[in-house]
């Protein structure tokens, strides 16, 4: 409600010079839009700056489902993760046996167009010229518009795969195992030296037993680490304490009480506050 200009004079000269009129004007159209403040000073249109700011929250959301399809992705790819899979989907048309992550690729293409459109906004900002130009019109119409759309159709998308994920604990656990022994190596040193061993004998062995070890599987076979540093003569007061050491549960630190604490703190305030939104949906499982 600012007029040809941003001036205010059409309104003005309607209430006969009352000043105060104008400014109630402009209240109460504010509150009927259901705003509760207004912009104190623009031109005939608002600073496209709002635009902007609007499409920052749709980008951020747009970089966060990214990032987790492409985790996804990455994790599908070595068989840990899966996204659903409907009993008659086809992964591939030209290989049939394939399980692509379809949903997860079709997130982050509509991320990539989301995250884009910031950067147009951010022009269609930058380039209100003096009191306005029209060059904005056409192209926020587009932009704002298919943004909305587009984040969307990629909330309903992660959603689909969040509520369906398959994990596959035997597999995250065969990959752990081909890994920890290399992963473990400090703390094997460490054992050792606490054992009594010299700390330059130990690295000495260590590092012999990971090179044997890279090279048979860049082979083509199993991880031979664990075996190879129990028959270490400089290791060999370690024998018997091996697995203790290289057990999976000593590396995870506070992981599980951070899932927990997370769930509590963030998740759950969140469900309760658009209870009224999710009905008795609201449900994260663990």
């Amino acid at each position: 409600m600012k007029g040809t200009t941003g001036t205010q004079a059409s309104f003005l000269e309607l209430f006969d010079g009352d000043h105060g009129k104008v400014r109630e004007l402009d209240a109460r159209v504010t509150r009927a839009f259901g705003f509760e403040r207004s912009f104190g000073v623009t031109g005939q249109t608002y600073p496209r700056q709002a635009d902007f700011r609007v499409l920052q929250v749709l980008s951020s959301v747009a970089q966060s489902a990214h990032k987790f399809a492409v985790d996804l992705r990455l994790l599908a790819s070595r068989k840990e993760l899966e996204e659903p899979f409907e009993s008659k989907q086809i992964g591939s048309s030209a290989m049939p046996w394939k399980r692509n992550p379809m949903r997860s690729e079709r997130i982050c293409s509509l991320a990539r167009y989301v995250i884009a459109g910031l950067d147009n906004a951010a022009h269609t900002a930058a380039n209100q010229w003096l009191e306005r130009t029209l060059d904005d019109s056409a192209n926020r119409r587009l932009v704002i518009a298919e943004s909305f759309l587009a984040t969307d159709a990629i909330l309903i998308l992660q959603l689909d795969v969040a509520r369906g994920l398959v994990v596959r604990p035997h597999v995250i656990a065969k990959n752990l195992a081909a890994e920890l022994p290399f992963l473990a190596s400090e703390h094997v040193m460490m054992a050792a030296v606490k054992a009594g061993a010299d700390r330059q004998d130990v690295h000495e062995s260590i590092r012999r037993a990971s090179r044997t070890a890279s090279e048979a599987i860049l082979a083509g076979g199993e991880n031979p680490l664990r075996s190879l540093l129990a028959l270490d003569p400089v290791l060999g007061r370690l024998a018997g304490h091996l697995d203790d050491i290289l057990d999976p549960a000593r590396f995870v630190g506070r992981a599980p009480e951070q899932v927990e604490e997370f769930l509590a703190a963030e998740v759950d305030p969140i469900l309760e506050r658009n209870a009224y939104l999710l009905g008795e949906k609201a449900e994260v499982r663990v």
